[in-house]
């Protein structure tokens, strides 16, 4: 009775750490269906009309809004670990100053570059106090009832 209790056990344990390394796949962003970009024609559509065939832009361009981006992403993650980008996808619209369409290009995961952040900090002005300087500092800087 303990040996087939114990074998319970372990094909519980062992099945709840199977499933912990279940692959989790996920789809974030927006894309318009092919036919629809195809559709978009240089120096024919202006912002109104793109917006009509594709909808609205995942992001726009930072400055000028002078390009809008269409952006999907699909990615793993299997348990614990970071997750990977197993496929990515943009569609940029480029108009000119007029609002007219410039350009539609694309760019694929092949096409992406890695962006180092940079750890530094700013540093603030002042000083920093400890945790008892800050307690100190606050006694007597609140009014009573009967100050009021």
């Amino acid at each position: 009775m303990r040996h087939v209790a114990s074998q319970l056990l372990l094909t519980g344990l062992l099945a709840l750490l199977l499933a912990g390394c279940e692959t989790q796949k996920e789809t974030r962003g927006y894309m318009p269906d092919e036919d629809r970009i195809g559709e978009v024609r240089k120096g024919v559509h202006d912002r109104n009309s793109v917006e009509s065939l594709l909808g609205s832009p995942s992001a726009t361009s930072t400055f000028d809004n002078s390009t809008w981006y269409y952006i999907t992403s699909r990615t793993e993650k299997v348990a614990f670990l970071d997750e990977d980008i197993t496929d990515q996808q943009v569609v940029a619209v480029v108009f000119d100053k007029a609002g007219i369409v410039a350009d539609v290009r694309r760019y694929t995961l092949a096409e992406a570059r890695a962006i180092e952040m940079v750890e530094r900090e700013t540093p603030t002005r002042g000083r920093e106090l400890t945790i008892v300087e800050q307690l100190i500092g606050n006694i007597g800087r609140f009014n009573t009832a009967k100050q009021r």
